[in-house]
């Protein structure tokens, strides 16, 4: 296991942010752990679900020595991996007691829709795909600064930002859409008026 060793907390507001990275590829652990550093997050990496399960302490035959002593503030796992996925990891943390409020964001080079949904109804705060981007490590992180911020479950931000989402579709302008609108009425019998245009 690769640890940051800085260990100083002062204010809160001012507290180094602390990710549990989730990667059997050695090489993709490198660029997210770049990619972390450089967005000022404390950093551990692993390679596997049952590492980060042991490092978590839920692993039956270990103790949590090592959570006691520096809180995740997230966990971002590769989906694809050897032994247990991340869904499967995902799933664990999110029914674990002690851990299921740490964002869990799933990471992929696979864009499969049916994947990304039962991610994120199983609990994940989001669906990264790969190559992760450092806009993508640094909006995660205006996310998790806001959560606690606001002193929301993490959740209740998922649930929010999936709003914003929504709100963000393309809005047609009165003019295009009362064409649209005219254009999709059916034709207009002898009897009836001509629908009027804007």
């Amino acid at each position: 296991m690769e640890t940051t060793m800085n260990h100083q907390i002062t204010s809160s507001k001012s507290q180094q942010l602390h990710v549990l990275a989730v990667d059997d590829s050695n090489i993709d652990r490198k660029i997210i752990e770049k990619l972390l550093k450089v967005s000022s997050f404390k950093v551990t990496v692993v390679d596997s679900g049952s590492r980060a399960l042991e490092y978590l302490g839920l692993e039956e035959n270990t103790n949590s020595t090592q959570f006691d002593d520096l809180k995740v503030n997230l966990i971002m796992t590769d989906y694809s991996m050897p032994g247990m996925t991340g869904f499967e990891l995902l799933k664990k943390i999110k029914n674990s007691s002690t851990l299921k409020e740490i964002p869990v964001v799933i990471m992929s080079s696979e864009n499969i829709v049916t994947r990304i949904d039962r991610c994120l109804e199983e609990g994940a705060e989001e669906y990264l795909l790969k190559p992760v981007k450092l806009s993508d490590v640094r909006r995660l992180k205006d996310s998790i600064l806001k959560t606690e911020n606001m002193g929301m479950k993490p959740m209740e931000s998922n649930n929010r930002k999936r709003k914003r989402n929504d709100d963000r579709l393309p809005v047609l302008p009165s003019s295009l859409s009362c064409h649209i609108n005219a254009s999709m009425s059916p034709p207009a019998s002898p009897q009836q008026p001509t629908p009027k245009l804007c």
